[in-house]
């Protein structure tokens, strides 16, 4: 009789891409990292909703005329970082409730809902990375 050894698979990666700071841009970040997400057997759609804002939220706040913005994702063990690097290292992001008839507001709001942690690092100048950490046990 045969038997398979299986062994875990080992669950680490990391994808990154540069992008234009416009709504195109934007756009391509989640359908890029949704195809990277599926290539590593992970699910989609959380992961896929804070890439949305985070990538929104640089083309939105973070742009500076000329400049990009950078996608970052690390998958280590069971959870998955995201990070959005853009140039406006001087205008930090801050998560306020917004009014019940805003339009806008809510990213962060959703971002710190959905993710374990979240956070910015800044540097090197001008540059900043607004990250979040996502779970993905049992993907």
């Amino acid at each position: 009789m045969n038997r398979e050894i299986t062994q875990p698979r080992a669950r680490a990666g990391q994808f990154s891409i540069q992008l234009s700071a416009t709504p195109r841009g934007a756009r391509l970040a989640r359908l890029l990292a949704t195809e990277q997400l599926r290539s590593w057997g992970l699910p989609l759609e959380t992961p896929a909703l804070v890439v949305a804002e985070l990538a929104a939220n640089a083309v939105s706040h973070g742009h500076v005329e000329g400049r990009d913005f950078r996608l970052l994702m690390t998958l280590a063990g069971d959870v998955l970082r995201v990070g959005v690097v853009d140039t406006r290292g001087d205008l930090l992001p801050c998560v306020r409730a917004p009014e019940t008839d805003d339009e806008s507001g809510r990213g962060l709001v959703l971002v710190a809902a959905l993710a374990v942690d979240w956070g910015v690092e800044h540097g090197p100048s001008p540059r900043k990375t607004v990250w979040a950490e996502v779970a993905v046990v049992g993907a």
